[in-house]
């Protein structure tokens, strides 16, 4: 059965160009987006502008303050080690209760991910690092689990952006991931809540040695 397709406005397609630019570290941290240039680089008008900044605004890729054009939030290495002391007992949760289960959604994205090419955009290999840690979180059962770890999403998405220059090898990623899950599958408990909490705890690049990645 043949779906239609959904059209995609302009505000969408400008939201979509600005947020996969900033995934992917092009538009780096602390670049402000004025609404000018941006119509004038994209060629559209300056709502549509404004109303494409308001999404990502919304969803946290973008912050913005009174009287100042939006700009990429910079997320620091002290954030990142903030961010990880917060996920990790999240994640320790999630590998005592899915340790010796096989998480379909994760290794889809795991396939997916191994997939992309290698000049693919960094922000695809985001997405598929957060859909993969997403579904193993979906797949505890636990809505208010899910609420606490999709608090911390953005940050997360934004400071997977420096994980660029730490993997220039994606394979490394890909590795990392897969033998995550195949630990959680596997089992025992203990090796699971080993493999998640080490897998927490590399750098994310720069003189300090936070723990990361995600």
């Amino acid at each position: 059965m043949t779906l239609p397709l959904r059209p995609v406005s302009t505000v969408g397609a400008l939201a979509d160009a600005l947020r996969s630019r900033v995934l992917s570290g092009e538009i780096a941290p602390g670049t402000a987006l004025p609404e000018q240039e941006i119509a004038a680089a994209y060629r559209v008008a300056r709502p549509t502008v404004r109303e494409a900044l308001a999404v990502l605004v919304s969803e946290g890729v973008l912050r913005r303050e009174r009287n100042r054009s939006a700009h990429v939030p910079e997320v620091t290495l002290s954030d990142l080690e903030d961010l990880m002391y917060v996920r990790r007992p999240l994640e320790d949760l999630m590998a005592r209760a899915l340790t010796g289960r096989t998480v379909a959604g994760a290794q889809a994205a795991l396939d997916r991910m191994a997939a992309l090419p290698a000049d693919a955009p960094w922000s695809e290999m985001v997405g598929e690092h957060m859909a993969l840690h997403q579904a193993l979180i979906e797949a505890v059962g636990s809505p208010r689990l899910e609420r606490l770890y999709g608090a911390l999403a953005v940050e997360t998405r934004l400071g997977l952006v420096r994980l660029r220059a730490v993997y220039k090898d994606r394979d490394v990623l890909v590795r990392e991931h897969r033998e995550l899950l195949e630990a959680i599958a596997n089992g025992p408990e203990e090796a699971a809540r080993a493999a998640v909490a080490a897998h927490l705890s590399h750098s994310w690049g720069g003189e300090e040695r936070p723990p990361g990645p995600a």
